[in-house]
């Protein structure tokens, strides 16, 4: 591939489509858990928030499953020959801990949920697999695994988003265009 040709590469439109929409579950999850354990008591708002949260969380890592195995078998575009090799291994490294915790998250949550005696039924009319007893000793350290876990990942993405912004603002090179759509300007 030559100079030209690897500036210009972009990730297919279907990476990009689960690069987008995974984003925005992500942060919607994110936004959720964060409004349902804020609500005192057990109330039909805060248990249907619970439900939500789940079936985002099986969601999430169903797409994130396709897009692993989407990238294995497309690989990405390549990064600007200009990046610095720093920014070349903080990328793959950001990248490797994103894909970590988009699987850790919701693995930490489901079986937080079978710890504390909640199966978990996906959109409310497919029965996930009990593959644990209730546990009161687990259900902590799942539950308080899940929490840090999800910061951490709000931490890299908050990262991921300013690097990309850095890019395309300060760096002036495609980075961030090459996950847009073409028709997409920005």
């Amino acid at each position: 591939m030559t100079r030209i040709e690897a500036a210009s590469a972009r990730y297919t439109a279907t990476a990009q489509w689960l690069h987008w929409v995974v984003a925005l579950l992500i942060i919607g999850n994110f936004w959720l858990g964060i409004t349902m354990v804020d609500i005192p008591g057990i109330t039909p708002t805060k248990l249907k928030y619970f439900n939500w949260h789940k079936w985002m969380g099986v969601t999430i890592f169903g797409l994130v499953c396709v897009r692993l195995l989407w990238r294995v078998f497309h690989a990405p575009p390549p990064l600007p020959m200009t990046m610095p090799a720093w920014q070349r291994a903080s990328a793959h490294l950001s990248h490797i801990a994103l894909y970590v915790l988009m699987f850790a998250i919701p693995l930490t949550g489901y079986f937080y949920s079978l710890a504390a005696g909640f199966p978990i039924v996906y959109l409310g009319v497919l029965p996930l697999p009990v593959l644990m007893d209730p546990n009161p000793e687990l259900k902590g350290v799942l539950k308080e695994a899940h929490e840090v876990l999800a910061w951490m990942l709000a931490g890299v993405l908050v990262v991921h988003v300013m690097a990309a912004l850095k890019h395309h603002w300060v760096d002036r090179d495609e980075v961030l265009a090459r996950m847009l759509p073409k028709r997409l300007k920005i």
